[in-house]
């Protein structure tokens, strides 16, 4: 099988495609027959340091069940299905966890199911975690990514009646709006408006501060971007405002029945069209550089996807 791989540390230029042998999966493992990868900023961000060498990238994929590792229930060969939390997904074939794999509803296609995946649930649980009550205002950074402009059509599918969508160029913020977005703003505009009680921030880094300042008095705002960030502790105090970190592993494990009942309402939005993944190009595996280019540029407008190349031998 032709999986991507890098040796050192370093920009889209660093991966490259090599041919192995399949993997076996372990306990709790399923193997999967790719159909599509999802293309995420902490791949990217291991790619370009910090993550273990050799590197396999990836870690979000959809495909066809065609082994089961020991102890694994509830799964069988020849089932569709989409996990998370898989190191090496940029892949003919790939290991996923069964505990974060999910069946796929039928006809569901594949780089759907994949950009669903994590950034549904990520979006699900950000807001699960936020609890927005009637009324109350929402603002979501990086509005326009993988994440953000899932999270902008559940919010608004809720009932919050003001979501604001920051974006990091005035270009999306056309995109953001015709997902039901009521205001928008520009991350480096000098003001985002009037304050909000809720903000949901996958930017991080320079931005954490501005979100955290977005927030009226008593507000909340749940981070979980991979990008770091400082948060100014004299902001909390004078403000009562509070933060919460998430991180979709650890979601999944600590709360599984949520984690199902996400799945379940992310599947059945997905299949009804009430909600639409925006899948911003679907690359060949062997094009993963170009992918990685685009994410470093943020020229995304939603999820970038990798598919086994054409004529790839089985």
């Amino acid at each position: 099988m032709r999986r991507i791989r890098h040796d050192v540390h370093g920009g889209p230029e660093v991966l490259y495609t090599e041919e192995t042998e399949p993997p076996v999966p372990g306990p709790g493992e399923l193997l999967v027959r790719t159909e599509a990868s999802g293309v995420t900023l902490p791949t990217v961000r291991r790619v370009r340091g910090g993550g273990p060498l050799p590197g396999l990238p990836g870690d979000e994929v959809a495909g066809e069940v065609v082994a089961l590792g020991p102890g694994v229930t509830g799964f069988a060969v020849g089932d569709r299905i989409a996990s998370f939390g898989l190191p090496g997904a940029y892949a003919e074939l790939a290991l996923a966890p069964a505990a974060f794999a999910s069946r796929l509803p039928e006809g569901l296609a594949a780089a759907q199911a994949v950009a669903l995946i994590r950034g549904g649930h990520v979006a699900l649980a950000a807001l699960d975690t936020a609890a927005p009550r009637g009324g109350e205002s929402v603002l979501i950074t990086a509005a326009a990514g993988a994440t953000g402009h899932l999270a902008v059509q559940l919010a608004k599918a809720r009932g919050v009646p003001r979501v604001v969508a920051a974006v990091g160029t005035p270009e999306k913020a056309e995109f953001v709006r015709g997902l039901g977005a009521d205001e928008t703003v520009v991350h480096g505009q000098e003001s985002w408006g009037a304050p909000v009680d809720v903000v949901l921030d996958g930017a991080g880094g320079d931005l954490l501060p501005r979100a955290l300042g977005a927030l009226a008095p008593g507000g909340r705002l749940v981070f979980f971007s991979s990008g770091g960030g400082t948060v100014p502790a004299y902001e909390l105090l004078a403000g009562a405002k509070t933060v919460t970190g998430l991180t979709m592993r650890h979601f999944a494990a600590t709360r599984p029945e949520r984690y199902a009942h996400h799945r379940a309402h992310l599947w059945e939005e997905a299949s009804s069209g009430r909600l639409r993944a925006a899948i911003h190009a679907e690359l060949p595996l062997s094009d993963a550089a170009t992918a990685h280019r685009l994410m470093e540029a943020r020229a995304n407008l939603g999820k970038i996807v990798l598919r086994p190349d054409a004529g790839a031998a089985r």
